[in-house]
């Protein structure tokens, strides 16, 4: 049987780079793609063997898409079994204070690039199906819109309806489409902060919530079930799980409880 490989976008650090190892060591041939060349090479530095492959993308770049993805068929046998849209970037604060050029960026990394990365992969995926599929990484944001979190709520609303569209337009080629949805993780995002205009890290606000931070592993673990798996929507974590819940079962009090929050809930 030939080796299946992986394509993951944002392989040079946190979820990407949990997702490589965790495909990695269960036989898979793992290719990497980011902008952080330098953590592309600590993501396969961490991978005994040959059976990998990192390449620069910058997801916004549609043509660099189809050289990236046709690179690394080529070096994994001629197939891709698998690709995570995982490349992201994090916007928070109110909407009056954002600079359009961080919406847009925003927009384009974490919605437009799926977009892109779905359409360059599905030929791929539907050679390789059925048993093929793609796995697009939204969040808790994606689950209940909040305050201070406008655009990119926005952008994690989008993923997960760009996979339940697919997931019915994939169907009949037999690729499982899904989305995963992390709370917050423990990767590099949280070190940053919500916007330009503001020195406040994510990681304080979360504390200061007392919400509680997952392991990254959890994360890839999801992503590993949702390749193998058939439901469309996979929460990580207390708070993700709690949120989706609520949402469905008390969306009034949801509402509420959001409308009454000075801090912004989200990955």
């Amino acid at each position: 049987m030939a080796q299946r490989s992986i394509f993951i976008t944002g392989g040079g650090s946190g979820i990407g780079r949990a997702a490589a190892l965790h495909f990695a060591a269960r036989g898979w041939f793992v290719g990497v793609a980011d902008i952080n060349e330098a953590g592309m090479a600590e993501t396969l530095g961490a991978i005994a063997g040959e059976a990998k492959w990192a390449g620069r993308l910058d997801v916004r770049d549609r043509a660099r898409w189809d050289s990236a993805l046709a690179e690394f068929a080529a070096a994994a046998g001629g197939r891709i079994d698998a690709l995570v849209n995982n490349a992201g970037i994090g916007t928070g604060g109110s909407l009056s204070e954002l600079d359009p050029e961080e919406i847009d960026r925003c927009l384009d990394i974490n919605l437009k690039g799926v977009l892109y990365g779905a359409q360059a992969v599905y030929p791929y995926l539907q050679k390789t199906g059925p048993g093929s599929a793609l796995v697009n990484i939204a969040s808790a944001a994606g689950i209940a819109g909040s305050a201070g979190m406008s655009v990119y709520c926005a952008t994690k609303f989008g993923v997960r309806a760009v996979s339940e569209s697919l997931d019915a337009e994939w169907v009949g080629d037999g690729i499982t489409v899904a989305s995963v949805c992390p709370g917050f993780i423990e990767t590099p995002l949280l070190n940053g902060t919500g916007n330009r205009k503001s020195n406040e890290a994510i990681r304080e606000r979360v504390k200061a919530a007392g919400l509680e931070i997952t392991p990254v592993e959890r994360v890839a673990e999801a992503i590993w079930d949702a390749v193998h798996g058939t439901k469309l929507d996979y929460f990580v974590g207390p708070t993700a799980k709690r949120m989706a819940f609520a949402k469905r079962w008390m969306p009034g009090k949801v509402r509420k409880q959001l409308r009454n929050s000075l801090r912004p809930l989200g990955q």
